[in-house]
């Protein structure tokens, strides 16, 4: 809480002039947004910042919006949410396309960003606020909630109880403008927060390495979680020629084009720009004696490989990749592994 506090105190003091307005133009009561293509889900997973970014880059999630619910007082400023007197939780409203994404996988981003048995919050941030549930709307979202939580009860996994909630939903306010898309608008910050609250760590101990291990190569895995490199010229893609989009091979986030691809001669696929700049996060790299620019994914943080100034027009980029890091969807693929929205980019 201490370290969330002092990250949220620089930003409102960057924007004062601009918070008095942004509180007042939220939206009231029942925020959700009714298209008869498009389902909502809601969810409570302590700080919202972080919950924002987990749904943020799954595939069919057409928008994620924090803001607060399950309290008795009438559309809440974040001041009188963190006093813990509201009763409401900091929360997300996904709204989602349900012909490609299915309720369960939400679920199971849900569970796999939080520690459904602390009963006092979540990692360093203490108070009611900032407990868990599954705000469910109507009763086939109620049963598949308590579904998914018997069989978390079930697998073992954790020794002490599940004490996430399964509640009715009620209302849904947004919160202040500064608190939504966090993640994007401060991507060094968040990253600070989520580290020194102990979400990171205690989420990678918990779910990353066991998961991973048996879901990846071992070349896949050292690559992503050990920041490793494969051998050039003998890697999967460095001379694939096929039309279609790489994706993150842990979490399936659109990545690169083969329509961007070219011939760098460094035996690791390159790339003059990525498919979707939101998904992609910049770090600086000292290793190796040197100062380099590395290449990570948004949602699994998975290392990428490097980009470098030295490519060719238009964009004078080069990023360097790891075929371990990839998964490639072929063009006449798309539509059925959910990707059909990329396909007009081949047409």
């Amino acid at each position: 809480m201490f370290i969330r506090v002092i990250i949220l105190a620089a930003v409102l003091a960057f924007s004062a002039g601009l918070v008095i307005f942004q509180i007042n133009k939220r939206g009231r009561g029942d925020f959700m947004i009714k298209d008869d293509n498009y389902s909502n889900a809601v969810f409570a997973g302590g700080c919202f910042w972080c919950m924002e970014a987990a749904f943020q880059t799954v595939d069919g999630v057409v928008e994620v919006i924090s803001g607060y619910t399950g309290g008795e007082v009438e559309n809440p400023s974040y001041t009188q949410v963190s006093s813990g007197v509201t009763g409401h939780y900091e929360a997300v409203r996904v709204v989602y396309d349900p012909e490609k994404v299915i309720y369960e996988k939400l679920l199971d981003i849900f569970w796999k960003s939080i520690n459904p048995t602390d009963s006092g919050g979540q990692f360093n941030d203490r108070g009611p606020q900032y407990k868990t549930a599954i705000f469910y709307l109507g009763d086939g979202q109620k049963e598949l909630a308590e579904k998914s939580r018997k069989a978390l009860e079930d697998s073992g996994r954790f020794e002490d109880p599940i004490v996430t909630e399964i509640i009715k939903f009620e209302e849904f306010y947004p919160a202040e403008d500064y608190h939504q898309d966090f993640s994007e608008k401060n991507p060094l910050r968040y990253k600070l927060y989520k580290t020194g609250s102990g979400r990171k760590k205690f989420l990678k101990n918990t779910w990353s390495e066991d998961d991973l291990k048996e879901k990846l190569t071992s070349l896949q895995y050292r690559v992503t979680q050990e920041d490793a490199t494969e051998i050039p010229f003998k890697n999967e893609y460095w001379d694939n020629k096929e039309e279609g989009i790489y994706v993150d091979i842990v979490s399936g986030e659109p990545l690169f084009s083969s329509l961007d691809k070219f011939e760098s001669g460094t035996g690791w696929p390159s790339f003059t720009k990525s498919l979707k700049e939101s998904n992609i996060v910049e770090e600086e790299d000292r290793k190796l004696g040197m100062t380099r620019t590395e290449v990570r994914s948004k949602g699994a943080d998975s290392h990428l490989g490097h980009v470098f100034d030295d490519g060719p027009e238009p964009t004078g980029t080069r990023y360097c990749i790891n075929s371990a890091a990839l998964r490639f969807i072929p063009k006449d693929e798309l539509e059925q592994e959910g990707y059909g929205e990329y396909l007009e980019l081949f047409e």
